[in-house]
């Protein structure tokens, strides 16, 4: 797969699927901090049993230019930690990305973690997004704080056995950004008030993703659809997907 090499020994690992002329559609994947491109596809260690998300590589390629990466350090991406780090971090990779492939304006699809990547990137960047997918969106609870800090700390003691340098000044500052604040984490309830990217909401069910959660974006954004129930209906949902994104697919 493709490198994206930035300054500061930044490399963010991608793959373009689909026609090179079609409407781009960049894709951040679930996964909580360990969110790789991979994860769209079958369950680890069981070849051809598919998520009950469908996999927008394959299935909306045939339309769409869908371009996949792995974030910061996480599958084959990497770059630093510092103690400024936090979710403009990663939008700055992902626009770095769009504009090294000559993307000015694309659809965005995120799955957990990567649906606040999605809005962080509508917030920093409205004109660049034509739609947005929200899959599985996370969001503050009054009792899930912890899940998140535990996973952002799982993950920053996996990149210290791989050899990453991370201060414990930097740890904290970096989880206390990502995690520390509420909502949906990335952006507050008053951007998503005055959102002006049409958004479609497959909403979760669990604790990192509560129904609540969905329902209040829904709520809140000028432009939304809700969807309850989604997971594992393959044709239903890619059907769903492609609709709306060919709904707001800019005329050429």
């Amino acid at each position: 797969m493709p490198i994206l090499e930035r300054s500061g020994g930044v490399r963010i690992q991608y793959e373009a699927d689909g026609p090179a002329d079609a409407h781009p559609l960049i894709l951040f994947a679930p996964g909580g901090m360990h969110s790789v491109a991979e994860l769209w596809g079958e369950r680890s260690g069981q070849p051809g049993v598919p998520m009950p998300w469908i996999d927008p590589r394959t299935e909306l390629s045939d339309q769409f230019r869908v371009i996949s990466m792995d974030q910061r350090n996480a599958g084959a991406s990497s770059g630093p930690v510092g103690v400024d780090d936090g979710w403009g971090t990663y939008t700055d990779d992902q626009l770095a990305l769009l504009d090294a492939l000559g993307v000015d304006r694309t659809h965005a699809m995120g799955g957990c973690i990567g649906s606040s990547y999605a809005l962080a990137l509508c917030d920093r960047a409205p004109t660049r997004v034509a739609s947005a997918v929200l899959q599985n969106p996370i969001g503050l609870t009054p009792d899930n704080r912890r899940l998140f800090e535990a996973m952002f700390d799982d993950w920053a003691s996996g990149l210290r056995k791989n050899g990453t340098e991370i201060t414990e000044d930097a740890q904290t500052a970096f989880r206390d950004r990502m995690f520390g604040g509420d909502f949906v984490f990335s952006v507050g309830r008053d951007f998503v008030r005055s959102c002006p990217v049409p958004l479609l909401i497959l909403a979760g069910n669990d604790e990192f993703h509560p129904t609540a959660v969905a329902e209040e974006i829904a709520d809140l954004a000028p432009d939304a659809e809700l969807v309850y129930e989604w997971a594992g209906r393959h044709a239903d949902t890619a059907d769903r997907v492609w609709q709306f994104l060919s709904r707001h697919t800019p005329a050429a």
